[in-house]
């Protein structure tokens, strides 16, 4: 696991400086405190910050070919990379090391570009093809490592994090708009968006090409898109069978480590079962780690403390309380960008304490979308079985209008009065554009406009599976939007601020393929989420933890935003910056604020998505200094 810099200059006239690399290096020192390499070749520079894993003493960064003539720098884990490596020395290819970012040279020596196609695993690499004069970048399927790059006048700019991409002197960052709108919407910006103009993240399943000063992008798998397979072609008991062979071949190419390794356990099914499998593979006791809260309700430490006693585990855990509201600068200067899902907050805290004991865990991430986990897909199968017709739609949206804001039911009419995507994407955003319209300047208002209603992102996903089931339109969706955007970016940037490697095998990109083409009465049946992952669940785990419900990785809002609180909350979102910014309606925001105070709980999201935006802009535009954060915060243009 690294992290991975760099550019390209527009031509062999203006060559790399290697002290650009370093210091791009540099601001991602986090993600691997163990090594640094840089390369420079013309116009080429890259770069990486190294946390070993594997190969410890042999994986030193950049690597090349035999001749010299290919370069890579490599984030992540290729888990195939032995199988790949014996293939290759069959083809006549000589290694020097024993490490899987060699392989990924000699893959593309072999294959070019189409190396992408042959590796299992997670990764975003850089790859110099200096005959050919072409650089390549690729991201793995499902987006688990991240990848930025700013494209400008022929100049390409790269990294694991935006800081690194924003070290570059010639990066001159400018606030995205549609950047901006997205997060107030949805708490987090879907790629390929970032809050910055110019720079892009690298979709998941993506591959960037710059050749000639041409630069290309183009997708080259989309695994979690159904193919068609005839949905009677398999049995319940076969299909149950094979879920259990991938899960468990899934697990045990993930437990490859020259270091201490362990698990994140919440309790619910998808990590328990990732810790069941591995204590079906390994001789000693898992070590799992484990996140609770004092408030009764958000607190799934009995859960998982039930699982660890089942499954005799060496097990840790950590209460998280209010005082972690104190963290919101740092970690907002580890995501560089706006980014409001606040269960950030316990993610970093178990990442903390796991890093303590391990360096690399497994996680139970991709669970909900591969087997539709998510409470909020019931309900809106029932809203679109009983879908109102366009009359009454109409009638319902023009009440909901019409009725202030916070009364009791406005915003289930709301959501009624529209259909499919529209209805959807309403349930999950958290300021519907009615709100942000009224909180937004004129300016940001007009902004909006243009890019709602289409709500260009998500409707490029629902557009390309329009004739599947409605379960499988949702789980697609989200799986391109959410499960990258939000849920994996949160696990990257908080595990690498403590240095610890997280791996997913829910998120193997066979295990997708394979659960993705069984009908949708395999994830959800009888009102049953996850219903053949549950069913699966019972020959390994205790009922209780089977069929509990879903709690989710919710944080006590409500509770922590009481009491004297409210005086940081006034502070920072009143104060005469906060009320100076252009983007907002000041007497909206100042409403906002008085109603939270007043009692009403359900604004605790909408406050803390606030107060992470106002404390970016002091970071980034007011340039405020952050107490141990790694990098630097440049300034902004708004």
């Amino acid at each position: 696991m690294c992290g991975i810099a760099g550019y390209v200059n527009p031509s062999a006239d203006h060559p790399a400086d290697e002290r650009i690399v370093d210091a791009m290096c540099q601001t991602i020192l986090h993600r691997g405190p163990n090594d640094q390499g840089v390369f420079v070749d013309g116009p080429v520079g890259i770069g990486m910050r190294r946390l070993s894993i594997i190969a410890l003493s042999t994986g030193h960064q950049p690597i090349s070919n035999e001749t010299g003539t290919i370069w890579i720098v490599f984030n992540g884990e290729i888990y195939n990379y032995q199988d790949l490596a014996k293939d290759l020395v069959r083809r006549g290819h000589t290694f020097k090391t024993t490490s899987d970012t060699e392989v990924i040279v000699h893959l593309y020596e072999e294959y070019g570009e189409a190396c992408v196609d042959h590796l299992r695993g997670m990764f975003a690499f850089a790859i110099w093809d200096r005959p050919r004069g072409h650089f390549f970048i690729a991201r793995d399927r499902l987006g688990v490592k991240p990848l930025y790059y700013w494209w400008r006048d022929g100049l390409l700019v790269f990294g694991s994090e935006l800081k690194a991409v924003l070290a570059h002197p010639n990066v001159a960052p400018t606030l995205n708009a549609e950047g901006l709108l997205y997060y107030l919407r949805y708490f987090y910006i879907p790629d390929p968006l970032t809050i910055f103009q110019d720079i892009h993240k690298l979709p998941p399943g993506h591959t960037l090409s710059l050749t000639g000063g041409r630069l290309s992008v183009r997708s080259y798998w989309d695994g979690c898109l159904p193919t068609g397979t005839d949905p009677q072609s398999i049995s319940e008991d076969e299909a149950l069978e094979r879920v259990e062979y991938h899960l468990k071949e899934a697990t045990r190419v993930r437990l490859m480590s020259e270091v201490p390794l362990g698990a994140f356990l919440s309790g619910g099914i998808d990590s328990s079962m990732t810790v069941a499998m591995m204590a079906q593979e390994q001789s000693r006791p898992v070590s799992t780690f484990a996140i609770g809260f004092q408030e009764e309700s958000y607190n799934e430490l009995p859960y998982a403390r039930r699982v660890a006693q089942h499954l005799g585990t060496d097990h840790h855990e950590f209460i998280v309380g209010p005082e972690s509201c104190d963290l919101i600068p740092r970690l907002v200067s580890h995501f560089d960008e706006p980014f409001g899902d606040s269960s950030a907050i316990p993610t970093y805290h178990v990442s903390r304490v796991a890093a303590e004991h391990v360096t690399v865990v497994l996680s139970g991430d991709g669970g909900d979308e591969l087997f539709a986990g998510y409470d909020r897909y019931q309900m809106d199968l029932a809203r679109q079985r009983r879908q109102l017709p366009g009359v009454a739609r109409s009638l319902l949206g023009t009440i909901s209008g019409r009725l202030p804001d916070g009364t009791k039911g406005k915003n289930f009419l709301r959501n009624m009065s529209l259909s499919g995507p529209a209805r959807y994407l309403d349930s999950i955003s958290y300021l519907p554009p009615v709100a942000l319209h009224r909180l937004l300047a004129p300016d940001y208002q007009r902004e909006l406009e243009r890019i709602d209603g289409a709500d260009p992102i998500f409707m490029q996903y629902f557009d390309r599976v329009r004739s599947l089931d409605w379960l499988a339109q949702l789980q697609y969706v989200d799986t391109k939007t959410y499960l990258a955007g939000d849920v994996l970016t949160k696990v990257d940037r908080m595990s690498m601020a403590h240095s610890l490697e997280v791996r997913s095998p829910l998120l193997d990109h066979v295990l997708t393929e394979e659960v993705t083409a069984y009908p949708s009465h395999f994830k959800m049946r009888g009102g049953v989420s996850k219903y053949l992952l549950k069913k699966l669940a019972r020959k390994y785990l205790p009922a209780e933890i089977v069929d509990r419900r879903k709690q989710g990785f919710g944080v006590p809002l409500e509770y922590w935003f009481t009491g004297e609180f409210h005086e940081y909350i006034r502070d920072t979102l009143l104060s005469s910056s906060a009320r100076a910014r252009p983007y907002f309606n000041a007497q909206v925001t100042e409403s906002i604020v008085k109603r939270h105070a007043a009692g009403e709980k359900p604004l605790s999201a909408v406050i803390w998505n606030l107060l992470v935006l106002e404390t970016w802009f002091q970071l980034y535009l007011d340039r405020a200094p952050v107490a141990q954060s790694q990098g630097r915060n440049p300034g902004i243009r708004g």
